[in-house]
């Protein structure tokens, strides 16, 4: 286990994230849901990562029922504020959001103080505990002045009060996480899809700066949402259809872990967790199959030839580490 910045909550170096459990692009049962959880302990996974958006709050309620079975102080759970849960009397379903589930509520972006108290509150009712230990400020993209103005604000005022361990900010981008790290005190920072294989923005500024700062880093989406764990099965990056210059590109390098005998998988997930900033890479998963293939394959050793490889065919930068 490695700790969150200053937070005192400790993580471990392969979390799961929750989203599929919510029922991301496709169903999934409560029970396949609920093994899923099981297989990751099973693997040593102490760190599970969810939020209301993933399946208009399924995911919470199913993660917090599955981690029932084990005693609370034995691993850490994060959730998101940001988007606020309200009844909706619409029809049909959520996935115009990504999400398989009836329409029964809709989100609401808020930010304020009040919203991120009243959001985490819902969460704490779904999940079935009275607390979470990391709470992260979810997708500000477009509400930034709001963010740093009142949510986060709010979310160190829980921290102080002992409600939370761990404040931080996760988005799928890197410049605006590289300005909480700078001008406020969060202990994490959440980056999804721009820390990969097929991505290093997040290595200009991010990484540098939150190793100066001692802010952890847990990179998510390192398989870019399905392109690195499969391009001819699963052409989809940053959740739609992938460029055909990046499908190739990815196909690329899988050759060249096939050729070093390791798998495109393993490469992706050891690249992730390379950085000195990074303490934890949270990898999704929807069955136990699909942790016990992410477990294998992110504790399999990648050929330092892989590597070498890849730098001087330009497939990666040449000061990136690996």
């Amino acid at each position: 286990m490695t700790p969150l910045g200053r937070g005192g909550v400790d993580v471990t170096s392969l979390g799961l994230g929750a989203a599929a459990l919510g029922n991301l692009y496709t169903p999934v049962g409560d029970e396949q849901a609920h093994a899923t959880v099981r297989a990751a302990w099973e693997r040593g996974i102490r760190y599970f990562d969810t939020a209301p958006h993933y399946g208009l709050g399924l995911s919470e309620r199913r993660l917090g029922a599955a981690l029932r079975e084990y005693d609370r102080a034995d691993y850490t759970l994060s959730t998101k504020v940001g988007r606020r849960l309200e009844p909706a009397d619409g029809t049909g379903d959520d996935l115009a959001n990504g999400f398989a589930v009836p329409a029964g509520h809709r989100r609401v972006w808020d930010f304020t103080a009040d919203g991120v108290r009243r959001t985490l509150e819902a969460s704490l009712e779904r999940l079935g505990l009275d607390r979470v230990d990391v709470v992260y400020l979810h997708d500000p993209d477009d509400h930034a002045e709001q963010a740093f103005r009142e949510g986060y604000p709010a979310l160190e005022k829980l921290r102080a009060e002992g409600v939370v361990g761990a404040i931080g900010a996760g988005m799928n981008q890197a410049e605006m996480l590289t300005r909480f790290v700078r001008d406020t005190d969060v202990d994490v920072v959440l980056c999804a899809g721009r820390y990969t294989l097929l991505d290093q923005s997040a290595a200009t500024e991010l990484l540098p700066e939150a190793e100066r700062r001692g802010v952890s880093v847990v990179v998510g989406g390192a398989f870019n949402s399905g392109l690195l764990a499969d391009p001819s099965r699963h052409p989809t990056y940053d959740y739609t259809r992938a460029p055909r210059e990046l499908l190739d590109r990815a196909l690329r390098i899988q050759a060249v872990a096939e050729r070093h005998g390791t798998t495109l998988r393993a490469a992706a997930l050891a690249f992730c967790s390379a950085h000195p900033a990074v303490v934890s890479v949270l990898a999704g998963a929807r069955s136990a199959a699909e942790v016990h293939d992410c477990a294998d394959q992110f504790a399999t050793p990648v050929p330092d030839a892989f590597w070498r490889e890849l730098r001087a065919t330009g497939l990666l930068p040449p000061e990136e580490p690996s």
